[in-house]
Order: structure tokens, then C-alpha cells, then sequence
């Protein structure tokens, strides 16, 4: 086994989070709603990744980043603003994830409000956080003019050392804030650069149940699941390094129809969620068991396959449904495949992440998909094949030209399988004969989820 040390520091994947167990230095960002703390993320992470926006609460679920500072990398968790005693549903679960990234941070920054003073939330995270007794630096936000530094010593009232003046949105100050929580990182060794995993994007339709199939992959709550569609807003990103498998799983924010997106936080969202099926090796369609394929779960698939990406069709929510006869299952299948034509190859799995039904074979077949996404197929076994067939089963001839293809093969380096038929008259091979040879391909090869580029080229 690798020395813990070296594990420790091997690098973030973008936009992923490292393992837990690992050494490596992270930063947890707290605060009350609205002080900044996510504008404070995304400079320290040179992305826009978190959503910033004027209403309080837009952060609910933990976001993980990855920051450089003098040559020291460590990783950045933005937390959803710290509240009590208020009507906000997701109240008790922000502060649950509050809690996790304090317990996995090595060293917290607390995030205050210069114009707003000393509040009694303040007060209350600043009790929290000395009770945890972790490294804490305290970081004055929004002192965005001269003269407000000078409402900087009211802060030392909350017992966490020096107050370190900010400016989140134009970078004042950010350097020695930096300097500051680096000094207070635990030293770690230079190891290898851990190799690129596959990535997972759970997406559907809102309340589809892609938040809840993720706790129960991982075993744990990482993301904040209720009834309310539209809960998840970022896209989350976790490492699932279990019964030898390792890979990253992507909660997304569910997909509605244009016209029904009214606020700016879920368009932001959605945007993320396209960002995510962009970044992804394989999707994860979930499909909502209760409600069957709708017009939105096909536009869903539109994005997926104009981004070339593997494809998995989970049937979720499938404890709710009373008849669970094999005549069900396959009408139930049939109807999808019909609606999704005509890329019809692709796995369909009847799940539940209440009751955990088939979860596991859901990441299996997830991985298989991705192992058939990098499938290579030996240039002598392809015209092995080929070749008989296509002189048993030529192109039709088109003006009285008679089309030949002499040699086909797959293309390196691709992200998808791509194969090239050479042929004397390539204009002349019409669509349906591309089907009839990616229909072989898929017979005589495991294909099974992932598209395949075909091209017709002159010899």
C-alpha cells in the first residue's frame, strides 16, 4: 500500500471531492445566509461554480473545490448559511451539512458582514466553532470602501483572534486572508497525481429521486433530500471508492421545461445540470416509476445524446407501483424504447432508493457502460467480419453506380467508438445502410449504452 503521506496529497479531480480519509488540507467556509461565503468560494477557487445570488438560503447542499495559494493546494467546501429558529424547511438540514464540513475541515473560515455588525447568529457559529476546537480564522466580509475597515475590531467580541478585513467581491484583502489560513495547514509530502475516474451524472426531472439514490449509494446523507422539487440546486460532486470500485457520482438539480423556470437561482441550476451531463462519462436518467416517460425526460435524453454520453435508464420510485408482473417490466421497458427511438441499446433497471432496491446494479451497469464507451476493437477482427458481409449485403446502387467498401476501422483517441468505412463512392451510402452496419457492430460487440460515430469515407 502507498505511504498515507503520499495518498494524502495526490491532486482533486475538477469540480470532485477527495476522500475523506485522505490528508489532504481542506478549508470549510461558515457563516450565516448572505455574508458572502459562496462569492468568497468562487474567487478562492477561480471558478463561478457556486451560485450567488442576493437571497439568503441559495447555498443548501456542500460544495467542493479546489484552491492554490504560494505553491500550497488544499480544497474548499462552501457550506449553506448557518440558521436557527426560522421557517425555512431546509433549516435543520443546512445546518446538518454545516456540521459534516466542520468535522472533515482541517482549518474553518468564518465568514462575518462588516455592514451588519455583531449579530446573535454570529455569536452562535462562533460558539459552535470554538467548541470544535479546529484552527478557525475569522474573515470580515464586504469592506468594500475605506472607511469601512474601521467596523473590523467590533468582531473580536467572538473570540476568534484577529479579524481579517475582505472584500469577496473585488479581492481585497484575499492575500493576507490566504497567507493566514496557510500558515495554519498541516504540512503534506508531494505524491503522484491520481489518475482520472469516471464521472456519473445523476439527472432527470425534479423530485425524480436523483439525491435520494445517491445517499443510499454512498451510505451517508450527502445531500439534502424533501419532497419539495428543486432541493438540490448545485451540482454535487462525491468520490465512491467501494467494493473495488472508484468512481465519481454527480447529484444534479433536476431539469424543467424552460417555461416553467421562473426564479433566477433555478436557472442557475440548470445550467449547472447541463454543465454536468457535459463533464460526464455516462448519465444516469432518472425516471420517475409513478409517472412514466414524459416530454421532458425526452428532452433530457436530447441533451445527453447531443453530448455523445453513455446512457442508463433507472426506473425510480418502483416500490410505489402495486403490479410488478415480467409483463409489466417489459411493457414498461418497450414504452421507453419506443419513446427514445431509434438509439434503443441501453440498459433499463426498475429501482428503488428507499428500499434500496437494485442500487448497486444501477453503479455496475453504470461502469460496464463507461468500460464499452472505451471499447477498441482490433482492425483485423472488424474487416474479418465485415468484409463477407458487406459482399453478401452490398449498399443498394444509387444511379446505376455500384458502391464498394474495401476496409473499415476504428479511430484512436475518440470519445465515443468511432469506426470509418472506406467506400469508391462514400455520398452514395445512405442512412439506412449505416444502420444496418452500426446494427452489427452492436451484435458482434458489447456496445450496450454508449452511442457510435460511423463515417463513410473515400478510399
Amino acid at each position: 500500500m502507498p505511504d498515507a503521506k503520499i495518498m494524502a496529497t495526490r491532486r482533486w479531480l475538477p469540480d470532485a471531492q477527495k476522500t475523506i480519509n485522505s490528508m489532504a488540507n481542506i478549508l470549510a467556509i461558515v457563516g450565516r445566509p448572505n455574508v458572502g461565503k459562496s462569492t468568497l468560494f468562487n474567487r478562492l477557487t477561480k471558478t463561478r461554480r457556486a451560485i450567488v445570488n442576493d437571497a439568503a438560503g441559495t447555498t443548501r447542499d456542500r460544495q467542493y473545490g479546489k484552491s492554490e495559494w504560494c505553491g500550497k493546494e488544499f480544497s474548499v467546501i462552501d457550506t449553506g448559511g448557518w440558521v436557527v429558529n426560522s421557517d425555512d424547511t431546509f433549516e435543520s438540514e443546512i445546518n446538518r451539512q454545516v456540521n459534516l464540513a466542520i468535522k472533515e475541515a482541517d482549518v474553518i473560515l468564518l465568514v462575518v458582514d462588516v455592514n451588519a455588525g455583531v449579530t446573535q447568529f454570529d455569536m452562535e457559529v462562533a460558539h459552535l466553532l470554538r467548541q470544535a476546537k479546529k484552527e478557525t480564522v475569522l474573515a470580515v466580509n464586504k469592506v468594500d470602501q475605506f472607511d469601512q475597515q474601521y467596523g473590523a475590531p467590533e468582531f473580536y467580541k467572538l473570540g476568534l483572534g484577529e479579524p481579517y478585513i475582505l472584500s469577496a467581491e473585488n479581492g481585497l484583502g484575499t492575500g493576507d486572508l490566504l497567507d493566514e489560513i496557510c500558515s495554519r495547514f498541516k504540512d503534506t509530502v508531494a505524491g503522484e497525481d491520481l489518475e482520472e475516474l469516471p464521472r456519473f451524472a445523476i439527472v432527470g426531472r425534479p423530485n425524480a429521486g436523483k439525491s435520494s439514490i445517491l445517499n443510499a449509494f454512498i451510505g451517508e446523507e450527502r445531500t439534502i433530500v424533501t419532497d419539495i422539487p428543486g432541493t438540490t440546486r448545485d451540482s454535487i460532486y462525491t468520490r465512491y471508492n467501494k467494493f473495488g470500485k472508484d468512481f465519481y457520482l454527480v447529484d444534479t438539480a433536476g431539469i424543467r421545461k424552460k417555461a416553467k423556470v421562473n426564479e433566477d437561482l433555478e436557472y442557475y441550476s440548470v445550467v449547472r445540470s447541463i454543465r454536468a451531463i457535459e463533464n460526464s462519462d455516462v448519465c444516469i436518467l432518472m425516471i420517475d416509476a409513478t409517472r412514466g416517460i414524459e416530454a421532458q425526460d425526452l428532452n433530457i435524453y436530447q441533451l445527453i445524446q447531443k453530448n455523445k454520453k453513455g446512457l442508463v435508464v433507472c426506473v425510480n420510485k418502483w416500490d410505489l407501483i402495486e403490479s410488478k408482473t415480467t409483463a409489466d417490466i417489459k411493457g414498461y421497458e418497450r414504452a421507453i424504447r419506443e419513446r427514445i427511438a431509434p438509439f434503443t441499446d441501453f440498459p433499463i433497471i426498475f429501482t428503488s432508493a428507499l428500499t434500496k432496491q437494485r442500487i448497486f446494479k444501477v453503479m455496475e451497469t453504470a461502469l460496464h457502460v463507461y468500460e464499452n464507451k472505451q471499447k477498441k476493437v482490433p482492425t483485423a477482427q472488424l474487416n474479418e467480419r465485415f468484409l463477407p458481409l458487406i459482399e453478401n449485403y452490398p449498399p443498394p446502387a444509387t444511379k446505376g453506380k455500384y458502391i464498394k467498401i474495401k476496409y473499415c476501422t476504428q479511430l484512436p483517441n475518440t470519445q465515443i467508438p468511432t469506426f470509418v468505412f472506406f467506400a469508391n463512392l462514400p455520398q452514395y451510402v445512405k442512412e439506412p445502410y449505416r444502420r444496418f452496419l452500426e446494427n452489427k457492430l452492436r451484435e458482434w460487440w458489447d456496445f450496450n449504452g454508449t452511442p457510435i460515430q460511423l463515417f463513410i469515407r473515400a478510399k
